[in-house]
């Protein structure tokens, strides 16, 4: 049984953490290339207004208010979509939370919450979907979205930086497990950079300050773009944003010097010089229903974004196409010169 990636108007996607941020901009661009949507969010308030809205616009979505860190909570999920359009096409695991703090500082509780959301969730809902990809004709595409951190980690988001870690490990040795078995399931790994959503309001903060993302801050939108062309293309993995990958390659190459960069220049980029807001989403559900930082949209644009979701192959042969149809105009315009 083969793989089968169609267009996004015949998909029916999951995503879950679909009420804010990454996920949010997700829904609402598939919805608006025609795919039809099973959302979940532990807020359903918000889910009902991200479904009203892609309704009015003519699309079709599903809302699950669900906690990914339940098992049962996630099973759920997959029996709404097979319920509601019979089954689906490409799960994408997006729900995350985060608290800024100081390991030593952080209770082992939250420490736990963290993981119990970012990484068992994230086993949660690729278990669940690969179960169904493996039975049904056509298979299906599994993403999971990770960070930047998974390759190199920053004081403050240790935690979540941790979970992401595990996020990407796990998520590697899936892929190697489902090649190995030659099943029909693509999966693909998402690691945005710093990007501006409202992730820093949802956050809980231990460090006195109110927090936020390290910049420069690439839009939510672009992210939203590479987990579509995931659902559609068969891609291992995509980094979104080109600063992220610099830091990684930096970290790689000199490790002990940007520990050095990293220990000395992330904590003062991360606080606001404000008190932290009073709410989070650790626990509970907080206000939902924005794509975007409060002042800020991001940078729209990353060619080097734009370049992973071509492989070398494909590159190499457009490079070629485009050397061929340049000598050809050449060629043809010395004729024409020779005759004239």
């Amino acid at each position: 049984m083969a793989l089968v990636q169609k267009p996004l108007r015949d998909q029916t996607i999951v995503i879950t953490g679909a009420t804010s941020g990454i996920g949010l901009a997700t829904a609402r661009m598939a919805a608006n290339r025609g795919a039809r949507l099973v959302l979940a969010s532990r807020n359903g308030e918000a889910l009902a207004e991200v479904a009203r809205e892609i309704a009015a616009a003519g699309g079709s979505a599903e809302t699950v208010v669900a906690d990914v860190a339940s098992e049962a909570d996630v099973a759920r999920i997959v029996a709404t979509a097979l319920a509601r359009f019979g089954t689906f096409d490409t799960f994408v695991n997006n729900a995350g939370t985060a608290v800024y703090s100081n390991l030593t500082e952080l209770p082992l509780d939250e420490h736990r919450r963290i993981f119990e959301t970012n990484y068992w969730g994230t086993v949660h809902g690729s278990l669940a979907a690969v179960k169904l990809f493996r039975e049904r004709e056509g298979g299906g595409t599994l993403i999971n979205v990770g960070s930047v951190n998974s390759d190199f980690a920053i004081p403050y988001l240790s935690a979540y930086a941790a979970s992401k870690h595990a996020v990407k490990g796990f998520t590697d040795a899936l892929r190697l497990e489902l090649l190995h078995d030659r099943a029909p399931v693509q999966v693909t790994l998402i690691k945005p950079s710093g990007i501006a959503t409202p992730f820093p309001k949802h956050a809980r903060s231990r460090i006195g300050a109110e927090p936020r993302v390290v910049p420069p801050l690439y839009a939510p939108e672009l992210v939203a773009d590479a987990i579509l062309h995931a659902a559609t293309y068969p891609v291992r993995d995509i980094t979104v944003g080109g600063a992220g990958r610099a830091i990684a390659v930096a970290t790689a190459l000199a490790p002990n010097v940007m520990d050095r960069v990293l220990a000395a220049g992330v904590p003062p980029l991360s606080e606001k010089p404000r008190p932290p807001s009073p709410g989070d989403d650790l626990d509970t559900a907080d206000k939902d229903g924005d794509v975007h930082e409060p002042g800020s949209r991001g940078i729209p644009f990353s060619p080097y974004t734009t370049l992973q979701k071509y492989p070398p192959s494909a590159l190499a042969l457009s490079a070629l196409g485009i050397g061929i149809l340049a000598a050809r105009h050449l060629l043809g315009g010395r004729g024409r010169a020779g005759r004239g």
